[in-house]
């Protein structure tokens, strides 16, 4: 017997068709490694992204309630009357900058670091100088 297997012929050990089995498990073992595992994760980070904002949304609405609810009872007289609609414009208003100050957060935060910068030049394109795209002489 030789050490190793060497000078065994592959028909001994099975063949060709046995590296192939072998070779095509292995391949799909690797498939599913490389594309299921991150499917996967980028599934449970979907699913608390939604599920977080959906708590937040709700947060928010009931702050906002909270906020008519206080300006209709606990101002007196104040937006009685004509100034009736008042505290629903305020409120409204409350909304508009707190959705201001989401959007803003998303454009200047962590993901406007992973955004490609493109400049715009004087002839419309995304990139180059003037002088590498044929612009005014001096």
């Amino acid at each position: 017997m030789a050490p190793f297997g060497i000078g065994k012929s592959s028909t001994a050990r099975g063949g060709v068709r046995q590296s192939g089995t072998e070779a095509l498990r292995l391949v799909v073992e690797y498939v599913k490694q490389e594309t299921l595992t991150p499917l996967k994760g980028l599934g449970r980070y979907l699913v608390f992204g939604i599920a977080g904002s959906l708590a937040l949304c709700a947060g928010l609405v009931l702050l906002l309630v909270a906020l008519l609810r206080a300006l209709q009872s606990e101002t007196g007289t104040t937006f009685a009357g004509n100034l009736s609609w008042l505290p629903y414009v305020i409120v409204c208003a409350a909304a508009v900058l707190v959705m201001g100050l989401a959007a803003w957060r998303i454009t200047k935060g962590p993901a406007a670091r992973r955004r490609p910068v493109t400049t715009k030049t004087a002839g419309g394109s995304a990139s180059g100088s003037a002088s590498e795209s044929g612009g005014t002489r001096g």
